[in-house]
């Protein structure tokens, strides 16, 4: 469920590629069996596409990484994180239009 430009994101890969990568992120925590987690899916591939080379754009499966969603104190998903110099700069909870994300974006991760 991971599109080309979507980066798979795990407990393991989390600090190297979000909180010590060199661009900022959004980071969607996700499961297999959320149906709003599904319908959100094309509109964050379609993102991954907008604004790549800029954001990366990056899903992290909460049944299977744990870990990571416990230390952001994800409680509900899908959850979006937006990270911008290692730190959260935004949090949208639920499914959101791509216009509504791309403003986030635009307004907290892009220069």
């Amino acid at each position: 469920m991971v599109a080309e430009n979507v980066v798979a994101v795990t407990d393991d890969s989390f600090e190297s590629s979000i909180i010590n990568g060199d661009k900022p992120s959004m980071i969607d925590f996700w499961a297999e069996w959320c149906q709003p987690c599904k319908m959100l899916a094309p509109t964050i591939h379609e993102l991954a596409d907008d604004y790549q080379g800029q954001v990366l754009i990056g899903k992290v499966n909460v049944d299977d990484n744990p870990g990571t969603a416990t230390k952001y104190g994800i409680r509900g998903i899908p959850t979006l994180l937006f990270f911008k110099g290692g730190q959260i700069v935004h949090q949208l909870v639920g499914v959101k239009s791509k216009a509504e994300i791309k403003k986030v974006i635009d307004e907290n991760l892009l220069d």
